[in-house]
């Protein structure tokens, strides 16, 4: 049997959505692919690929990043082990290159959740180290992150095609590396905050919530996919329409929809998408995930 083939058979008896104080890898993994489903399932995101369309994308649809999440999740289960066992991040590096591997084989070369790799995969290896006792248990999950691999993921090789490094070079952008590095700043100071406010805003509408943080992501994040795809002008309109639509109340007055729906298709009219903001929104969701069942 595959290991794809493995983590499936194991998850299928699994809760869906959890996140338990003790975790054993199978369980973390399933709650970072429910998160990756979450986060497809939300909108409207603005320029995003979801349940009803496309956005900004020609190459993927929801079924396209349904399978890439599927075939992701041993991987997500392989790095909690790693880290349940201690491993540096070259060893983590490796089960990372082998998840992008497998993405792209279920995906006909199509890079779906790249960044959903690295970022919740860095998460998933702290959930593991947290389980079995590698870090203080009072740390969370990005505090570990920092603790074991901060300084790895800063010395580690560079992607060199890639679009982070590509506006890196060009813009000076931090991207994920040095978000991961620093604990995940944006999930714990902006899109965990959201999250949290806007479920009392909105408390019988669990994606109103994550839309919120999906636009709370927006406004502050140096997105490095909306650098490469409308350079600094991109970046800046996103993040300024971002502010009104939360400035205006975001989901918490009754027209937040249509709104939230027009600023989408502005996005698709101007080939934007903030991949790196919908990656920061599922480990969000796998966070808030995590500490609700280990506070």
């Amino acid at each position: 049997m595959t290991l794809a083939l493995a983590w499936r058979a194991q998850r299928a008896h699994l809760p869906q959505v959890q996140a338990p104080c003790a975790p054993d890898a199978a369980a973390i993994a399933a709650s970072a692919v429910d998160c990756l489903l979450l986060e497809l399932e939300t909108w409207p995101k603005p320029g995003l690929v979801s349940h009803i369309d496309r956005g900004s994308h020609d190459d993927m649809d929801a079924a396209t990043l349904r399978v890439s999440a599927g075939a992701i999740g041993p991987y997500f289960a392989a790095l909690a082990e790693a880290g349940a066992g201690g491993c540096a991040m070259e060893r983590l590096r490796i089960i990372g290159l082998e998840a992008e591997a497998a993405m792209f084989a279920a995906t006909s070369g199509i890079n779906t959740h790249r960044g959903a790799i690295f970022g919740l995969g860095l998460l998933c290896a702290a959930a593991g180290a947290r389980s079995k006792g590698q870090v203080d248990p009072a740390l969370s999950l990005g505090a570990t992150v920092t603790r074991l691999w901060g300084s790895s993921i800063l010395g580690g090789p560079v992607l060199l095609h890639s679009h982070g490094t590509k506006a890196h070079r060009r813009f000076g952008a931090g991207g994920a590396r040095a978000e991961a590095a620093n604990g995940f700043p944006s999930v714990y100071q902006v899109g965990l905050p959201a999250l949290r406010r806007a479920a009392l805003m909105a408390a019988d509408d669990a994606e109103a919530a994550r839309v919120e943080a999906c636009f709370a992501l927006i406004a502050v994040v140096e997105d490095t996919n909306l650098l490469h795809r409308g350079g600094l002008d991109g970046l800046l309109y996103a993040r300024r329409v971002a502010r009104q639509f939360l400035g205006r109340g975001g989901v918490g007055v009754s027209d937040w929809r249509e709104r939230a729906s027009a600023i989408h298709q502005g996005f698709v009219a101007r080939h934007l998408s903030p991949g790196g903001s919908a990656d920061l929104l599922a480990m969000t969701l796998f966070v808030d995930a995590h500490e609700r069942s280990c506070p």
